[in-house]
This record gives C-alpha cells, sequence and structure tokens, in this order.
C-alpha cells in the first residue's frame, strides 16, 4: 500500500494536475474568505465555509479523476492487477494519497485566518475591556468548521475514486463525480424550498422529506458550523467513505479474477 501511495503523490506533482489543484484551491479559499470577511467587515467564517464546501464539488474531482481512469487508458491497470499487493491496499494507497493532498490544502488555506486574528488583535488593543471578548473570529466555530470540511472531502474523495473506478475517460469521471457531489449537497436545499400560501411544503410526503434530509451531506455539516462535534455525522462521513471504498474494491476484486 506504502508503495502505491508513494507513486501516487509522486504523479501528483510530476503532472500539472497537482499544481493545477494546489493552485485553484488556495486562490479559491484566498478571494472567498477576502470578500466574506475582510471586504464585508465581519468576523463571521460561516459564508466563507459554505462556498468552500460548493468549491469542493470542483475540486474533489482534479484529485479523483485520474485515479484509475487513467491507468485504463495507458494500460498499466493489469500492472497493478499483478501487482504484489492487496486489492485493498491498492485502492487505500490512491485514496490516501489523495486525501493527503486535499488535507494539505485545507491546513495550507488557514492562513486565510490569520488577518481576522491580526485584526481583531488591534481592536482590542483600542476598545475598553469589557468590550474586548466581543471582538474577534470564533475559534470554536472555525475549527468544528474546518472538522467537517475534511469530513465532507474524505466523503467526495471516495465517491470519486469509485467513480474513476467505472470508466477509462477522467473527464466522465470528473463530470460524473461533480454532478453527484452537486446532487448530494442540494438535496437539503430542495428539501427546505418554501412553502405555498396553504403553508404546505412543495415536498409534501413526510417520508420522502425525511430520507432527503437523512442522506444530505450539507445538513449534516450544520453542527460543525456552530462549533458542536456531531458524533453521528463522523459516523455518517466515515460511512460513505467506506462503503465507496469497499465498491471500488469489490470492482477491482471482479476484474483480477472475472
Amino acid at each position: 500500500m506504502f508503495a502505491i501511495y508513494k507513486k501516487e503523490m509522486r504523479s501528483y506533482f510530476i503532472n500539472p494536475i497537482g499544481y493545477v489543484y494546489l493552485g485553484i484551491f488556495l486562490a479559491i479559499s484566498a478571494f472567498v474568505c477576502c470578500f466574506t470577511t475582510l471586504k464585508a467587515n465581519s468576523y463571521s467564517t460561516s459564508t466563507y465555509f459554505t462556498f468552500l464546501i460548493f468549491a469542493l464539488a470542483i475540486l474533489i474531482p482534479l484529485l479523483t479523476m485520474r485515479s484509475f481512469a487513467e491507468e485504463k487508458k495507458m494500460r498499466t491497470e493489469q500492472m497493478l492487477l499483478t501487482a504484489p499487493v492487496t486489492i485493498t491496499g491498492m485502492v487505500m494507497g490512491k485514496y490516501l494519497a489523495a486525501f493527503t493532498m486535499f488535507l494539505s490544502t485545507v491546513l495550507l488555506s488557514c492562513a486565510n485566518f490569520i488577518p481576522l486574528y491580526i485584526i481583531a488583535g488591534e481592536e482590542r488593543a483600542v476598545v475598553a475591556d469589557t468590550a474586548a471578548p466581543t471582538i474577534g473570529p470564533e475559534t470554536a466555530k472555525i475549527i468544528g468548521s474546518l472538522i467537517g470540511i475534511i469530513l465532507l472531502g474524505a466523503a467526495f474523495i471516495a465517491i470519486g475514486i469509485f467513480i474513476s473506478s467505472l470508466t477509462e475517460s477522467q473527464l466522465s469521471a470528473a463530470v460524473i463525480t461533480i454532478g453527484v457531489i452537486l446532487l448530494m449537497l442540494i438535496l437539503s436545499l430542495i428539501n427546505g424550498i418554501g412553502s405555498d400560501e396553504a403553508g404546505t411544503r412543495l415536498i409534501s410526503n413526510f417520508v420522502v422529506r425525511q430520507v432527503i434530509d437523512w442522506i444530505s451531506v450539507l445538513s449534516r455539516f450544520e453542527k460543525f458550523g456552530y462549533g458542536i462535534f456531531d458524533f453521528s455525522a463522523l459516523i455518517y462521513y466515515v460511512s460513505i467513505s467506506f462503503v465507496c471504498i469497499f465498491l471500488t474494491v469489490r470492482v477491482y476484486e471482479k476484474r483480477r479474477w472475472g
């Protein structure tokens, strides 16, 4: 597994895709953070993280689209299948490499919050001591949101890896992954659409609404945004990752022995 992991990490920087991903992620996060906090004269980061979540729909496929699709296109898939490594190890090596890239950029993007703390410190120095505790970003909410973003990203990467294992076209893998992630993100928005004059929801069936709410990955992020660690959401995101990795393993076990 470690050999596959090293190979994948190396490939991100041999090919331009790694630099493209890093550049786009950091540029988007810096731009959004600037306009939702500094330009808005606000310490609230909730809007920033909401925009970042939707940006993942485009960014994550950049990491995962080539994972297995490229192996098929380059006809190196058989080398992987006959290598002295288990199918699980092969899949986990690719998954962990993509997750490492994602986690690294998320941590690097935390530099966006440094100006907020600097400005807050300067403001505290010129206001009365009684007002000082109310000035500045809410660290608990930032940390909670970061944990939520990392868990979301881990689930999305697993989805992207699975989709990449089903096709040999990187473009197809990217487009399908974008579509699936966007669908998962907007389900909660659809479920929360306003009501008609009689106060009846547009999605009136209670069971359907409950199912949509359970599937929605965005609604489960809300508690993290308030600085509350949601254990059930943790289980949910980990479960998505596990299921998609398991399905990817099954796909390649079938190919190895089929």
